[in-house]
């Protein structure tokens, strides 16, 4: 949260971790998360969607925790751990849950992409086994347009699997 004696307009900088590395940058103190990892830190799986942390485009874990990043404020990441899309793997090396959306096919258009594969790495992170009504609980705040939601599920289902046989899964 907002230091009380900091006014929303009054800049602020803000050290924190981001895709495992130390990060500092100076913005307004309401100056919303995403901007800040798409402009500054050029960032771009969080997308800009709806910008009130309603559609999930935007989401990244912080802290352990799936967040909208369109509505933190840029004040309260201080001495934060912030993973975005780019932060879970590699091309060489993709994380499971990204090759499960890819071996299931469950991108259309892609863009509510960012925010089903980070809600659903924040899941498995607390519950490695959820059952298809978790994880449709989990994933209900985010919209996607296309329609992709059986194929989403299915490669929800599919990282669990994945999840399970890797050896760098916690």
């Amino acid at each position: 949260m907002m230091n009380k004696e900091v006014s929303a307009t009054t800049p602020v900088s803000i050290a924190c971790t981001v895709n495992g590395q130390a990060v500092s940058c100076t913005a307004m103190a309401d100056t919303p998360l995403l901007l800040i990892l798409r402009n500054d830190l050029l960032l771009n799986g969080p997308k800009y969607g709806c910008g009130l942390g309603e559609c999930g485009a935007c989401t990244v874990i912080v802290d352990g925790k799936a967040g909208r990043s369109c509505v933190l404020p840029w004040a309260g990441m201080s001495g934060r751990n912030i993973t975005t899309l780019e932060g879970l793997g590699s091309r060489a090396l993709l994380h499971p849950v990204q090759q499960a959306f890819i071996e299931e096919q469950a991108a259309q258009c892609g863009y509510c992409l960012n925010g089903m594969i980070m809600t659903t790495k924040a899941l498995l992170d607390r519950n490695p086994t959820p059952s298809d009504e978790e994880i449709r609980r989990a994933l209900a705040a985010n919209l996607c347009r296309c329609g992709t939601h059986l194929e989403i599920l299915k490669a929800v289902q599919r990282a669990v699997q994945l999840c399970r046989e890797c050896p760098h899964c916690d």
